[in-house]
């Protein structure tokens, strides 16, 4: 698991306190005004209707909403949620078993549904277009399938890989919601609620200062929020202003744009040891004792949204934004790709 600070990925002594800070409707879910617009639209009519909401797809990056806004679904649609995950179904007996046991108007929510397996996810298929899903009993010669009839019900299916997520069931949602990273605005907004709920008090400079620092992403803004709420209370008045934050979050080594140790280790191999590139995947990792994989999946993401690193046909280059951050002077021999 990673235990990153700036992760988007929730962390296990999270679990409560994440629950605790979430909306639970759409007039309490801060920003992504133009989804809340049309999910507003979406829900008045399937209320009108009498019928589920249509399945529905979110992606986005790890800690922006995508479980907030399933558990919204169901509360402004009354209705039960069912949750699971794509690695906890391993067979497609455990999935009939899931679907057969909705309840008419029951939203079943699959956290990383890219991850299902092939054969669980075509049992599927015919429970989200004709409500039936089919099972083979006896075997051998005696081997016959059956057709069991479900409720109709809402899949919410979130990913944080979307490319990942087959055709065939891609195309059989209804819906598809992106998530994307907040704006400041809203940051600060999100900063401003979770510090009400837990009770800290600050100033606008000082919730700002966390909002900067939180890559955009909800989940980061409510972890930061909660160490500088404990800097303040044992180093400060237990009060969050704009010193403070800057002084808790440099401790924390949590730099204005958001970046952290390990992103700052990788921009400063790119620039020191290969002159800011290009360089391939490969040897970059190595440079740093990281998995390739690691450096793709975690790190790389933030990195290019901040303009910080490019990817070439020839590797990986430290675009002049990184020497200006880190404070390098670029090089006169070569021209950035952030500038063609």
């Amino acid at each position: 698991m990673d235990k990153r600070i700036v992760s988007g990925n929730i962390q296990e002594d999270e679990l409560i306190n994440e629950k605790n800070l979430r909306p639970k409707s759409l007039s309490e879910y801060i920003g992504q005004d133009k989804i809340k617009s049309n999910l507003e639209i979406s829900i008045a009519a399937a209320k009108k209707r009498s019928d589920p909401l249509d399945h529905s797809l979110i992606f986005g990056p790890p800690g922006v909403g995508k479980t907030t806004l399933a558990n919204i679904l169901a509360l402004e649609m009354n209705a039960q949620l069912k949750t699971t995950s794509g690695p906890a179904i391993e067979k497609a007996g455990d999935l009939v078993s899931i679907l057969t046991g909705l309840k008419e108007g029951d939203i079943l929510f699959i956290d990383e549904i890219h991850r299902l397996p092939r054969i669980v996810e075509e049992i599927l298929y015919p429970a989200m277009e004709d409500l039936f899903v089919t099972w083979i009993i006896d075997k051998g010669m005696r081997a016959r399938s059956m057709n069991l009839s479900i409720k109709p019900f809402c899949l919410v299916g979130a990913t944080t890989r979307f490319g990942m997520v087959s055709s065939p069931l891609r195309d059989r949602f209804g819906s598809v919601i992106r998530l994307d990273f907040y704006d400041e605005p809203a940051m600060v907004s999100i900063v401003q609620r979770s510090a009400k709920i837990i009770g800290i008090p600050g100033d606008v400079k000082g919730f700002t200062e966390i909002a900067k620092r939180s890559r955009g992403t909800p989940r980061i803004a409510n972890r930061l929020l909660r160490r500088v709420r404990d800097y303040a209370e044992v180093k400060g008045n237990n009060k969050i202003d704009e010193s403070l934050s800057k002084t808790a979050l440099d401790t924390l080594e949590v730099d204005e744009l958001g970046l952290d140790d390990w992103d700052v280790v990788i921009l400063k191999s790119l620039i020191e040891k290969f002159g800011g590139g290009p360089v391939g995947l490969e040897t970059l990792a190595a440079s740093i004792s990281e998995d390739a994989d690691t450096i793709t999946e975690v790190y790389e993401p933030y990195l290019l949204q901040v303009g910080m690193l490019d990817r070439t046909r020839s590797g990986r280059v430290a675009t002049a934004r990184a020497y200006k951050h880190l404070g390098y002077p670029p090089p006169s021999d070569k021209v950035q790709p952030s500038l063609l």
